[in-house]
């Protein structure tokens, strides 16, 4: 082989591990992203039913059961409520009628001739001063205010 060859198989090696390096670093970036959805978005299905990711709207009231260290509330948009289940220890301000936000992923439990989609919490979010809503929830409200 010439020199011109070998220079050319090293540039043609170079741009092909470049390449390569960027799409493994899209593929894992991709794989960790965590989309944002409101009750009725889970509840209208498209939400993906074998990965995480996020819900939020406001603590339904009267909605949450402690027992022990698992907690099960109901999240709500306004519009559709979802059951939410979390093991851990909420945040302190943590509460009915406030806005939260959850990481995790949903199950759907089936007794007999029901099912119920209920989502597992890894994560629970909540609001920080009473002015603060997390910018996807208050835009998810702001969109179904639109609609009606």
């Amino acid at each position: 082989m010439t020199k011109r060859h070998n220079r050319m198989m090293l540039v043609g090696l170079l741009v092909s591990g470049v390449f390569l390096a960027g799409y493994l670093g899209i593929k894992a970036f991709s794989e960790n992203l965590l989309y944002f959805y409101t009750p009725s978005d889970i509840m209208t299905g498209k939400a993906p039913k074998d990965k995480s990711f996020r819900v939020g709207g406001l603590v339904e009231d009267g909605s949450v059961e402690r027992d022990g260290m698992l907690v099960k509330f109901s999240v709500t948009d306004n519009l559709e409520t979802i059951e939410v289940s979390y093991e851990g220890i909420l945040p302190d301000l943590f509460r009915e009628g406030q806005g939260v936000v959850a990481s995790g992923s949903l199950i759907n439990k089936c007794v007999r001739w029901t099912c119920i989609n209920t989502f597992n919490a890894t994560q629970v979010l909540a609001k920080h001063d009473e002015n603060y809503m997390p910018p996807e929830v208050a835009a998810a409200l702001e969109s179904l205010e639109a609609k009606e």
